[in-house]
């Protein structure tokens, strides 16, 4: 007798990859994608019908750009709380595990969790066993050259092609001995990349490397990248934003996104991503992307310690704040969907196509009328907000647990995000009002 298939009856079924928009059912048998019918049919009897009328069914959530390796390093979390149980099927560490700490990565978190997870090796071989947030003057995996081996990573790449994706490299300069090592590894992590054929994923804040460069020989970042590699943390407003500093409007206002950036992403193919984290969201530099038709290729969280529990909170929380300042929801879902799966070279993975793997998200568009914050505690009153509802990977259900959206904004957390807020090169007029409970 055949097994029983899981039928979602009437939702709005979008796949950019295989470029399907449109109500149908999806059928799940087993672990795999039986096909796209249109609904209306009639299903064996043993079939489980759900009905997502009015809900949005995608291939499963892919979150590019996390932090997992929890109780080995000091950014990570649970991967399955903020990951599968949140509508994501696949989290991929980005750095967290150099080639030297990578098999606890394995043993202990990937092959435990129900959530899918990848890897970007971190070019530093210890990774991030004692690295925490840049920018802050604490130093980093980069501190020290004799760490940073292309031969080692090479060979650790080689030796897990099944969970490691590409590498990962943090150009801050308090993390890579106040700024002397950051071209170098950036080398090192470029000649990885490039023999090798995967790509490079790069953090990119408070640098001395430049956004980009005439000067020969100089190396510059995303300018100086090639096609495919991923640049991290987008929308900052730190030193080194992608903000023209230079480009200003009559009162001063910053008005424009860098033509390097600009260049990187529409003609060298260089992906650009969200990495949202504890610092590298704010609403400012979204709200003047957007104005310039700017939009991430990929959104991620770069879930950590510091910010899961508020300003990121998780992926779909991450595209909600996307929603409002005014991307597509059609651009939205092919961002956490084929975005990432093309930029990952796993492409064929993650579609609703018929024989592949089941790995299903579903989605809802849901009102509300709460306020939610950014990195540096600026606040924006959110109308809509982007719900999971269900979640398969490889077939098996899993439970959604969400926390309500009354938790917006941590207000626990704001006057610690608005110490920040000094710091920003691009920024709202006036200083969030969390900064004047630090003065009660």
């Amino acid at each position: 007798m055949a097994s029983s298939r899981t039928i979602l009856r009437g939702g709005r079924v979008i796949d950019p990859s295989l470029g399907v928009d449109r109500v149908c059912d999806v059928i799940i048998a087993g672990d795999i994608i039986e096909g796209l019918v249109d609904s209306g049919g009639q299903y064996d009897e043993g079939d489980v019908v759900r009905d997502v009328a009015g809900c949005i069914v995608v291939p499963g959530l892919i979150d590019i750009h996390v932090h997992c390796y929890q109780h080995a390093t000091p950014l990570g979390i649970d991967v399955d709380t903020y990951s599968i149980h949140r509508g994501v099927t696949t989290a991929v560490d980005a750095g967290s595990a150099g080639a030297t700490t990578f098999v606890g990565l394995r043993k202990f978190i990937a092959e435990r969790a129900k959530t899918r997870v990848l890897a970007f090796l971190n070019i530093a071989m210890h990774g991030l066993a004692a690295g925490g947030c840049t920018g802050r003057g604490l130093g980093g995996e980069l501190d020290s050259l004799n760490q940073v081996s292309v031969e080692q990573a090479k060979q650790c790449i080689e030796n897990n092609r099944d969970m490691i994706v590409g590498v990962k490299v943090r150009l801050t300069a308090d993390a890579a001995n106040d700024g002397k090592n950051e071209a170098e590894a950036l080398r090192r992590g470029l000649t990885v990349s490039t023999e090798l054929g995967l790509p490079i994923m790069i953090h990119h804040s408070f640098s001395t490397v430049p956004l980009g460069t005439e000067a020969e020989g100089q190396v510059s970042c995303p300018s100086g990248l090639p096609r495919g590699s991923i640049y991290t943390h987008m929308l900052h407003g730190y030193q080194t934003t992608i903000i023209d500093e230079n480009a200003k409007g009559p009162n001063g206002e910053h008005i424009k996104i860098h033509d390097y950036a600009v260049s990187a992403q529409r003609d060298q193919g260089v992906y650009m991503d969200i990495g949202h984290g504890q610092g590298s969201f704010t609403w400012t530099t979204a709200e003047l992307a957007a104005k310039q038709g700017v939009w991430p290729d990929l959104i991620s969280t770069d879930l950590h310690s510091g910010c899961a529990e508020g300003p990121a909170y998780d992926l779909v929380t991450v595209m909600t704040k996307l929603l409002h300042v005014g991307m597509p929801l059609e651009a939205i879902i092919a961002a956490v969907t084929k975005g990432p799966a093309e930029a990952l070279q796993r492409a064929d993975k993650h579609q609703l196509r018929a024989g592949a793997e089941a790995d299903v998200t579903v989605l809802r568009l849901d009102g509300c009328d709460v306020e939610l914050e950014d990195c540096q505690a600026q606040l924006r009153r959110i109308s809509k907000r982007i719900v999971p509802v269900a979640v398969w990977r490889a077939g098996s259900e899993e439970e959604i647990i969400m926390p309500e959206p009354g938790m917006w904004p941590n207000k626990e957390r704001l006057p610690l995000l608005s110490q920040e807020w000094k710091k920003l090169i691009v920024r709202d007029p006036q200083p969030p009002a969390a900064m004047l409970l630090l003065k009660e």
